[in-house]
């Protein structure tokens, strides 16, 4: 089949890629595929070794969490033709897996990059130097989503969460923000933004629509207003458990392309790792953009 380059994080979720690599690779083996093996050293190792060895290989696969399919996408769009992607989940949350329908099981997610068929996805690019897989975000709830236990999440629920999350209006750190996209022009006070291709969250499924395409050149939108008062932030929850389309505090809307600017410093998240402090940013979608194996055309 040719050469495929196997990125591994070994330190991600509980490190169970050790007990089932052999198992693994014999898959890959059996379906005539060439392994090319690397274990990451350091942070951005993924990044860099689909950058510098992806563009010999037939199919790059990485496993490890969100932020190790962040990087080994961010180095594979490096290349003038990026090979075919494969992914093996093995972090804590695993978000763009759930929503590309990937097993959590770790043999039977590398049956499927051998079996599967190519499905084209958006990649989203930050400020025209970084790129993200399915999350750019700022905000409380950032911190929140990927530091809480996913027990927690799933005794509590996402809205559980939020009420936790909001309930002193005297801590709520707010942006000043002017927001330009194709249809959509804000400005206020936002407490939360996000930026996504996915269904899932942190851990957290709700907070977007359950109709997300991953491949329609669109990034879904939700920018939340500062709560001022206890009846503010009432109709705001009221907003996100109902999902409702729009509010007075609570938007949500589709855009390809965005600019937002802030008076001071603002602190983004991309798929869950820091993506920098930055008073300007810009964010487009560059449509189907990688090919990940899966099997969603048959489910």
């Amino acid at each position: 089949m040719g050469t495929l380059l196997f990125i591994i994080n070994p330190r991600a979720g509980k490190a169970q890629i050790k007990s089932q690599l052999l198992d693994i690779a014999d898959i890959f083996v059996k379906h005539g595929w060439r392994v090319d093996l690397h274990i990451t050293q350091e942070p951005l190792d993924a990044m860099e070794t689909a950058k510098s060895r992806g563009g010999m290989a037939d199919m790059v696969v990485c496993s490890g969490g969100d932020g190790t399919l962040s990087e080994t996408i961010s180095g594979m769009i490096q290349l003038q033709n990026p090979p075919l992607l494969g992914y093996i989940p093995a972090g804590s949350t695993n978000d763009f897996a759930s929503s590309l329908k990937i097993p959590s099981n770790m043999v039977k997610a590398a049956d499927q990059v051998v079996t599967g068929e190519p499905y084209a996805i958006d990649i989203g690019q930050f400020c025209r130097e970084r790129n993200f897989v399915y999350v750019a975000a700022f905000g409380m709830f950032t911190e929140v989503s990927y530091m809480t236990p996913q027990e927690k999440k799933n005794l509590l629920g996402h809205q559980a969460y939020m009420l936790e999350g909001m309930k002193s209006l005297a801590n709520i750190k707010s942006y000043s923000m002017h927001l330009e996209s194709e249809q959509m022009v804000l400005d206020g006070d936002f407490v939360f933004g996000m930026v996504t291709n996915t269904i899932s969250v942190g851990g957290f499924k709700g907070l977007v629509k359950d109709d997300v395409a991953l491949n329609d050149g669109l990034f879904e939108v939700l920018m939340i207003r500062t709560p001022k008062t206890a009846m503010e932030l009432k109709t705001i929850l009221a907003s996100m458990i109902q999902k409702g389309e729009q509010s007075e505090y609570v938007y949500r809307f589709k855009a390809s392309k965005l600019k937002i600017t802030c008076q001071e410093p603002v602190d983004w998240v991309l798929d869950g790792e820091f993506g920098g402090s930055r008073t300007e940013v810009e964010i487009e979608n560059l449509s189907r953009k990688i090919h990940i194996m899966t099997k969603m055309c048959e489910q």
